[in-house]
């Protein structure tokens, strides 16, 4: 690793006290002594911060502590001037996380962050992609369970199908095969934000409808439509599937991914996401309830008095999260189905699963946003973007996908 001097710290994890913020700094812990790393913790509460300090072990009790307060853009300047990367879990985005963006961008910081909030990375991306190619700062968002297996799995096949059959496919498709793990308070904060914003605001529910919203704004069209909502038998598998909360961002992120790009995908690529149920009456029965569940679910959660019943008797408040005993058991397996034509013409499929035996929000996802500033702060990466709003493939591209493997978030071919 090539060490910056004139900045003392690689990686500064800011909101280290937070739910997820705790697992992320016990995973960099694990890391630091192997990437010989000069890092840093942060947040708005020093006692807290010294805390976590101390539980990390009798090898950090030096472990350097920042302070500052999202919401003043000079303390968040002040942290991104120190650093090399930032790694954010404080959300609601929206709320918290714009003046660090922008200070990012103003100090040539690199910086990664666990959002899933549509209109905010819309935003971002208005205000800052072109300041941020031109200063050379890659701004990675979505680097956790929404949206790296969806983006770096597509990428994986795409790189496959090239080596196997020199092309790429023109369609793939991501299947949830397997899942299960736990919410945070966190994770409901944004989804409030996110509907909050969209209940007063046409642009964001347009947005937020837009299968290209994420685009760069000359380029949001192509064949693809709205992600799923009610029940569907796939075409080419014949399984019924039902819809995937995280479709919503997940979608627009690996379309931007290939915008971003150049269109290595090519120009009529599609991409869509689904849960995969099974054939026969009970899987159709399963898919019917599942986007009748989702769809009521979202309709309460749309509406301010049943989103306050929600939140106050059946949802975690913000700092709560999953016991340890369901990070452990929790696991996620998630199929991608690309097809295309190779240069004889001859249809051809391939699959990739990407998998972990770890819950898919806070265990997995731990890793994925450690990883992702690890392979910021450590490793040469050509993908042909140096700076801007970018996507985790777009930015990290193979790099993160062998960091990732290495960890224990499996990318295979499986035919």
């Amino acid at each position: 690793m090539a060490i910056d001097e004139s900045r003392p710290f690689d990686i500064v994890l800011w909101g280290a006290t937070g739910f997820t913020g705790c697992l992320v700094a016990n995973y960099l812990a694990r890391q630091a002594g192997n990437a010989d790393l000069r890092w840093a913790i942060a947040g708005r509460n020093r006692d807290k911060l010294e805390d976590l300090r101390r539980g990390l072990g009798p090898d950090f009790e030096d472990l350097p502590i920042l302070v500052g307060d999202a919401l003043d853009r000079a303390s968040m300047d002040e942290i991104a001037q120190k650093t090399r990367v930032v790694c954010t879990t404080v959300g609601p985005y929206a709320h918290f996380g714009s003046n660090l963006v922008a200070a990012c961008v103003e100090a040539r910081t690199d910086y990664c962050d666990l959002t899933g909030e549509v209109q905010w990375v819309r935003e971002m991306i208005d205000k800052y992609h072109d300041e941020a190619v031109q200063r050379g700062v890659r701004i990675v968002h979505c680097c956790g369970f929404d949206s790296i297996p969806s983006d770096l799995g597509t990428w994986h096949l795409q790189t496959e199908a090239q080596s196997r059959y020199g092309t790429r496919c023109d369609r793939v498709d991501l299947l949830v095969w397997k899942i299960r793990g736990g919410v945070s308070g966190g994770t409901v904060a944004s989804m409030t934000q996110v509907l909050e914003e969209a209940g007063r605001d046409r642009d964001v529910r347009r947005c937020l409808a837009d299968p290209y919203g994420l685009n760069p704004p000359e380029q949001r069209s192509g064949p693809d439509d709205s992600f799923q909502r009610t029940p569907r038998i796939h075409s080419e598998l014949g399984a019924w599937t039902g819809p995937f909360i995280m479709a919503a961002i997940n979608e627009k992120v690996v379309r931007r991914t290939n915008a971003l790009l150049d269109y290595p995908y090519g120009d009529d690529f599609r991409y869509s996401e689904a849960s995969h149920l099974g054939t026969g009456v009970p899987a159709a029965v399963r898919a019917t309830a599942m986007s009748a569940g989702l769809g009521a679910f979202s309709a309460a959660m749309a509406l301010r008095p049943t989103r306050a019943l929600l939140e106050r008797f059946l949802l975690p408040s913000p700092g709560e999260g999953p016991s340890q005993e369901t990070i452990e058991d929790g696991h996620f397996s998630l199929r991608l189905f690309g097809w295309g034509r190779d240069d004889q013409d001859k249809s051809f499929r391939i699959v990739v699963e990407v998998s972990a035996d770890s819950d898919p929000g806070y265990g997995a996802t731990s890793t994925m946003l450690g990883e992702s500033a690890l392979c910021l702060a450590v490793d040469e990466v050509d993908t042909g973007l140096d700076g801007g709003v970018l996507t985790p493939a777009s930015a990290l591209g193979d790099a993160l996908v062998e960091r990732l493997h290495a960890a224990g978030i499996s990318f295979n071919v499986l035919e």
